[in-house]
């Protein structure tokens, strides 16, 4: 008996959570507490003396986190179920299969092709029809010369759609014949800058050449495919919240990925890749040390740090990190990228996320500030595709919240004309 009270009093008891201090950190009542410990999601410890209970921090911080990710689509509804992605305890996965595993063994091609059907083949390549490219590539010449990359991807995906008579098919085996010919032709439609590739070649090697004009090598052919698989998915991510929207309405799957690229064109989603990559470029002139205090001295957030899902770093920055070591002409960008987080560190606990190790890879290939929203757009297309598939299957219309009016209630008078 003294051995296991010896045990059970090992943990210093301020270690623990007064449940208020846990209803706190969850942002519920010190009852709703109680219901979670009645349910198994938490468990509790009566406090020395009998006065109450205490909660394991790190238990309570998983719950919350796991809390906050259900509730992201927002609306009164219940969470979105997928059995696309699953973010847990730093880690990253694809159908409970690591997704850095399956970066390391599997092309972009046959791991989209495996999200979409199930089945791993392995070779895939994705080849454009050519009467939607055509009429892509047409769209997309129109365009004035100053126009970004994403201003094309976006153009091309609704070229694509005008010119394909069986978007409305939604069967499943349309639905990924599409998706294969999309995301060719949103390759094949960004101007070549370097050697040309043939429209069969793997997507990494075609995009790599629309990217910049230096020749890749097996090692940077690496880097970008490992990236294309780390970021088809990253669960509901508002992109995903909008291709699915479209989806619930029984959208075509060209309206689809339009519906993603839109939600994707924020500073605060696809654009963050590119602030990173600005920032790098400050590092190696200036000193990582520099750059982080200019930022911090105008209060501003230094781009590439931190992730809400990840309380350390970013798995998928962590895989594309370790390849980059493996490629020479990235030393000097991983050096400034380092010397970033080490001087971060000093002070907050945040870590590379994958905007960081985008652009590492943007900058030290001699690619646009746009490359790396680029890549997550190509990439990520799989992902909205691969939602859809699962919400065509669903109730439609199913993604309709019900607003809370916050407005004037009526009856108001009729607005005045103005003088």
């Amino acid at each position: 008996m003294a051995d296991h009270e010896a045990e059970a009093g090992s943990e210093p008891e301020e270690r623990r959570l007064t449940t208020r201090e846990a209803a706190e950190r969850l942002g519920v009542k010190p009852e709703t507490v109680y219901a979670y410990v009645s349910r198994g999601q938490l468990t509790s410890r009566r406090a020395p003396g009998g006065r109450g209970s205490t909660f394991d921090p790190a238990e309570v911080d998983a719950l919350a986190r796991r809390s906050r990710r259900e509730a992201a689509p927002g609306g009164d509804g219940p969470p979105v179920g997928s059995g696309i992605t699953l973010i847990e305890e730093d880690r990253h996965y694809y159908r409970g299969v690591d997704s850095t595993a399956l970066a390391e063994h599997h092309s972009y091609e046959e791991v989209a092709e495996w999200l979409w059907t199930g089945r791993m083949r392995p070779g895939v390549r994705f080849t454009a029809h050519p009467e939607t490219l055509a009429a892509a590539r047409r769209a997309a010449g129109a365009l004035p010369a100053h126009t970004g990359l994403m201003d094309r991807l976006r153009v091309a995906a609704i070229a694509a759609a005008a010119a394909d008579p069986l978007r409305f098919d939604l069967a499943e085996s349309t639905v990924v014949a599409t998706a294969r010919d999309l995301i060719a032709t949103l390759t094949d439609t960004l101007p070549v800058r370097g050697a040309q590739e043939p429209p069969d070649a793997p997507v990494a090697r075609r995009l790599w050449t629309r990217l910049t004009d230096r020749p890749p090598g097996t090692g940077w052919l690496r880097v970008l495919d490992s990236a294309l698989v780390l970021l088809i998915d990253h669960d509901l991510a508002v992109s995903t919240v909008a291709a699915r929207v479209a989806a619930s309405a029984q959208a075509h799957p060209y309206a689809v990925v339009s519906a993603g690229l839109g939600a994707l064109d924020g500073p605060l989603h696809g654009g963050a890749s590119g602030f990173a990559h600005r920032m790098l470029l400050d590092a190696m002139e200036r000193g990582g040390a520099a750059v982080v205090a200019s930022h911090l001295r105008a209060d501003r957030r230094v781009p590439g740090l931190g992730h809400r899902l990840y309380p350390r770093e970013d798995p998928r920055a962590s895989a594309l990190l370790r390849l980059l070591e493996e490629v020479p002409e990235a030393a000097p960008a991983l050096q400034a990228a380092r010397e970033v987080v080490e001087t971060m560190a000093r002070h907050v606990p945040l870590y590379a996320n994958v905007d960081l190790a985008l652009a590492v890879v943007s900058v030290s290939a001699g690619m646009p500030q746009e490359a790396g929203e680029t890549v997550f757009a190509v990439s990520r297309t799989a992902g909205w595709i691969a939602h859809a598939l699962e919400e065509y299957g669903e109730r439609p219309l199913r993604m309709r919240p019900t607003g809370r009016y916050h407005g004037p209630r009526p009856p108001q008078p009729l607005p005045l004309p103005l003088p």
